[in-house]
């Protein structure tokens, strides 16, 4: 079985936050979610939890970060393509979500940047491995 990544997150409005993440092409599993919590499927290997404040303390002795005010994770997710980085940018953006910066382009990787309606910032990127891998090889200007 391939390792997967199941990303808590803690959310002020499960429903709102739920309709955000299937819009960004997401699909709700209901074997894993209640009134408390929903998983979200980005692939087969990728899952959202997000959890409401209540349930999200259950797991952490620690105060519950407002994402809204700091950084407590940048979580990046490779596309396909250039494409596909303004696909799921663009979907989040008419959900409800906001872009805090401008576009990354360097050529061989390209990435944007949304946050979901509590603040969590997701990087969806793209990158040409062998481009990269040139890029990497040349010898820095003096």
């Amino acid at each position: 079985m391939p390792r997967m990544i199941f990303v808590n997150l803690p959310v002020t409005d499960l429903a709102r936050s739920t309709a955000f993440y299937e819009a960004i092409g997401a699909e709700k599993n209901p074997q894993f979610s209640d009134d408390t919590a929903a998983c979200m499927v980005l692939s087969d290997t990728i899952h959202v939890m997000i959890l409401t404040h209540d349930k999200f303390a259950q797991f952490t002795p620690k105060r519950i970060a407002d994402a809204h005010e700091t950084s407590e994770v940048l979580i990046c997710v490779s596309e396909d393509s250039r494409e596909g980085v303004d696909r799921i940018t663009e979907r989040a953006l008419a959900a409800g979500g906001r872009e805090p910066r401008a576009a990354q382009d360097y050529g061989f990787m390209y990435g944007r940047s949304f946050e979901d309606p509590d603040g969590h910032i997701w990087e969806p990127m793209w990158m040409d491995m062998e481009a990269a891998k040139e890029a990497m090889a040349q010898p820095a200007a003096a």
